[in-house]
């Protein structure tokens, strides 16, 4: 699937790249991204795909609901929860792995913890969260948007934006700066590749490093005229 300007809509153009590589590109382009605070539940996690976003409140009076939105998520889209960062109740129990699983999503990142992780764990479905706690959320918290901007580990994430994760955490890339940090967060996999190939060969590490510029690599590069002074 493509989208505007010839772009994998699926975000396969970062499926390869660890979440280190693109974190040091937005660090380039001085874009915050790095989801802080976030563990996957597993080793061996990975995944690149959109955000389908859900924002959460403390609950009213009377409680509303803490959401269907499962229903509406495309296969390969990353359920991404804010929930202000609340380790006393979940968002996501073992119904909701179990329905996902079997559409096709991608994962779930939660500004939050998770229950249930034993049906994650055995259909290996990816979750990125503060932790995992047994109390539900209901009565608790209540949805307040569905595909709406949302805060997650201290960064802006909009609908769409794409998802990198792994055994590091995971990074929220903006489509508006998603070509430039594929091609940025490619030219250095592509640099670090040759500083490894260089001191595997015999090359100290320092060598290996000044030959390929190694400390400049994720320093971010003045694009403003009021930044280069």
């Amino acid at each position: 699937m493509k989208r505007a300007g010839g772009r994998d809509a699926s975000g396969h153009g970062f499926a390869e790249l660890g979440t280190a590589t693109v974190s040091d590109a937005l660090d380039r382009l001085g874009r915050p991204g790095a989801l802080h605070g976030l563990a996957p539940l597993a080793e061996g996690q990975r995944f690149a795909g959109r955000a389908f976003t859900v924002r959460y409140v403390t609950a009213g009076s009377p409680p509303g609901t803490v959401g269907d939105y499962i229903d509406d998520i495309e296969p390969g889209e990353v359920a991404v929860l804010d929930n202000a960062g609340r380790t006393d109740c979940t968002v996501w129990g073992d119904i909701l792995t179990a329905v996902a699983h079997q559409k096709g999503v991608a994962g779930t990142v939660i500004d939050g913890v998770c229950r249930d992780t034993h049906r994650a764990l055995g259909l290996g479905y990816p979750i990125y969260s503060r932790g995992r706690f047994m109390r539900t959320g209901k009565d608790r918290v209540e949805v307040s948007g569905v595909g709406v901007p949302v805060s997650v580990g201290g960064v802006q994430v909009r609908p769409g934006d794409l998802i990198v994760a792994d055994g590091d955490g995971a990074v929220a890339v903006p489509r508006d700066a998603e070509a430039e940090v594929l091609e940025i967060a490619t030219a250095i996999a592509e640099v670090e590749a040759r500083i490894l190939a260089d001191a595997l060969g015999g090359k100290s590490i320092a060598d290996a490093r000044a030959a390929h510029g190694y400390h400049l690599l994720q320093r971010r590069t003045p694009t403003r005229p009021e930044e280069r002074r």
